[in-house]
């Protein structure tokens, strides 16, 4: 599937989004196990570098509010790193069962592009040697790759070392 789906029903509202931004990407589908929601079964599926693939996490600063952390699916991320990343004194990962009102997207389906409200959002520095790279289109079976400098079009992001 690429962007230019014909079919608007396959579209999950990231790819509308960036439709738009009138921000180029490509959409891709796999398939879903349902017992393996992961990113890296992402990459996997898709045949792709686990690196280029980034997966979406929500924490909660205990002075700066929600923040959200774009990681190497591979990658765990550093809680102290990703506190000292956005000025908090300590960080914690939301809840799966908080994720859907907070952002509108469910454990695995999480994605930078379209949640509810706008976070502080950091991408690890990683993503900086790509040229495009993959996270959630919203939806679970469903990533878009897009270049990091076209992302930034979208939504504000910072870059920093948030992963162990």
């Amino acid at each position: 599937m690429s962007k230019s789906a014909k079919n608007d029903k396959t579209k999950t509202n990231v790819m509308r989004l960036l439709d738009a931004a009138k921000i180029p990407y490509e959409a891709k589908e796999y398939p879903v196990d349902e017992n393996d929601l992961s990113g890296s079964h992402a990459a996997d599926m898709l045949g792709v570098d686990h690196g280029s693939v980034f997966k979406t996490l929500v924490l909660k600063g205990e002075r700066t509010g929600f923040l959200v952390c774009c990681i190497p699916v591979d990658g765990e991320v550093d809680l102290k790193k990703a506190a000292k990343a956005v000025g908090s004194k300590a960080v914690h990962m939301v809840k799966s069962k908080e994720l859907l009102p907070l952002t509108g997207y469910i454990h695995g389906g999480c994605s930078p592009i379209g949640m509810k409200k706008t976070f502080t959002t950091v991408i690890h520095e990683s993503a900086e040697k790509y040229d495009t790279i993959m996270f959630s289109a919203g939806k679970i079976g469903y990533q878009v790759e897009v270049s990091p400098d076209d992302l930034k079009r979208v939504i504000k992001y910072s870059y920093a070392d948030v992963v162990c």
